[in-house]
């Protein structure tokens, strides 16, 4: 039988401690990971539910303004491989993650207004859970931070009000752009010849949208529904209200008897009643959407002539309407619209006196060819592209006061222009322009470098 060195006491202990010491560096080094983050809006908050693979132990939620965002430190967690943020939803206008520090996770949600936020911690293990809910909160004339908050896993955290932050004081903030869907959950809107419901449209092209403004410097987008459910007309622009939106768009998908009617149109509240009788007749089933929901729109017309003198006596619906003309330009490059002129109508949705709204009917679902490019990915990705080009477009012409739009006005020029021909790269271009490709793929809210011949791009200002 082979026989061992014996070892000392002492080497034992060294052993022993090495070991320990190797242990804990892994555990440490693997730590817990975020793999999903989820949104959802109702009932007058918005939940942010973190899926974990681990307890966090203890983490911190603070606050800061200008802009308004809510900060949640996780310490000794890391991103999963493949994560991937969620589109805005509620008051949440955008979700970025960050490393502050070695072993330390940031996720820094942005807000279309002020919260006050709960958190808890559920479940354990590998089915741990962090619930975050955002309850809307009285907005202040104050720049203010709140004070960092630091919690155990099962307890909660609410910030409270605190000292200014030298982080919350850039002054340029995003103008806001709320985003609605169309229709959803029980209200299935129009259904094309091929099956294809209005409701999975316009949720489908308003995400590709959000996306899209979201690339736009200067820019976030509010996403007023993002699942399948069903909001009232009347909540639906009431929810950009409150989120102090700068501009409304609510998504539609077109249907007609005559299924060779095509292509996309612009619409703005009228006060003096429809610009077409097709107008007419689309305001009219559009409205009937509360309806088919169960709310019936009796008690809301009383308050028609009252909105619409507001909106008479401020610049909301001129703002509306130099929107809209920017957004129709913009759907030329795209293909056919359905008229030359931005078109009026009396749509609910459009009635907020306070923030220039517009209706986006993207095509027919009763025509064939409108049905096929709605359901394809590249043709809504590049739909959503022109128009948050003509959104960005209206704000570097009639930038508000205190955005960054208004803090870069004298870079921006939206009649320098540049139709790509045909092998030209977005390199060459840049180059031509004496701008660089970063910049030119910014301006345009291109996801990569590739480009299309005939393609119109704007072209920013080149560096002083």
């Amino acid at each position: 039988m082979p026989r061992f060195p014996a070892l000392s006491l002492t080497r034992w202990l060294h052993l022993a401690l090495l070991l320990g010491a190797v242990a804990y560096a892994a555990l440490a080094q693997a730590g817990g990971q975020l793999n999903q983050l989820r949104l959802s809006a109702g009932e007058g908050k918005t939940r942010a539910e973190l899926r974990l693979d681990a307890a966090p132990g203890e983490y911190r939620v603070f606050s800061l303004d200008n802009p308004k965002r809510l900060v949640l430190d996780l310490p000794g967690t890391s991103l999963a491989e493949g994560f991937r943020a969620p589109a805005p939803n509620g008051r949440v206008i955008g979700v970025r993650t960050g490393t502050p520090s070695p072993g330390k996770l940031r996720v820094v949600f942005d807000l279309g207004g002020a919260v006050k936020p709960r958190s808890r911690v559920e479940g354990e293990g590998r089915e741990t859970r962090l619930i975050l809910e955002l309850f809307r909160a009285e907005e202040s004339g104050n720049a203010t931070a709140s004070t960092p908050t630091t919690t155990r896993s099962g307890t909660s955290a609410t910030p409270t009000a605190g000292e200014p932050s030298a982080a919350a004081a850039s002054g340029e903030r995003p103008v806001l752009i709320a985003i609605d869907a169309g229709h959803g959950g029980r209200d299935p809107g129009a259904i094309g010849g091929g099956g294809t419901f209005e409701k999975t449209v316009t949720l489908q092209v308003s995400r590709a949208l959000a996306e899209a403004i979201n690339r736009h410097p200067g820019m976030r987008a509010l996403m007023i529904r993002n699942g399948d459910y069903f909001i009232p007309l009347g909540d639906r622009f009431r929810k950009a209200r409150e989120a102090q939106a700068d501009l409304f768009i609510s998504v539609h998908a077109d249907a007609a008897a005559n299924r060779q009617a095509r292509g996309a149109s612009v619409f703005v509240l009228s006060t003096r009643g429809a610009s077409s009788e097709a107008a007419r007749f689309l305001a009219d089933r559009e409205n009937n959407a509360d309806l088919v929901g169960g709310v019936s729109l009796d008690d809301k017309d009383r308050n028609l002539a009252a909105v619409l003198l507001d909106l008479s006596q401020s610049a909301t619906l001129r703002a509306s309407d130099e929107a809209a003309g920017h957004v129709l330009d913009a759907l030329r490059e795209v293909g056919k619209t359905r008229k030359p002129d931005v078109e009026r109508a009396n749509f609910w949705v459009l009635r907020s006196p306070d923030v220039p709204s517009m209706l986006l009917e993207t095509g027919f679902l009763t025509n064939a060819e409108d049905e096929r490019r709605l359901n394809d990915p590249a043709f809504r990705e590049r739909l959503a592209r022109e128009v948050a080009r003509g959104v960005a477009d209206h704000f570097a012409a009639q930038p508000p006061p205190g955005t960054w739009f208004a803090a870069n006005q004298d870079r921006l020029d939206i009649n320098r222009q540049h139709v790509v021909a045909r092998g030209e790269t977005l390199g060459l271009i840049a180059a031509r322009h004496g701008v660089s490709v970063s910049e030119l793929r910014r301006a345009n809210a291109l996801r990569g470098d590739a480009v299309r011949a005939g393609e119109r791009l704007r072209i920013p200002a080149a560096p002083r």
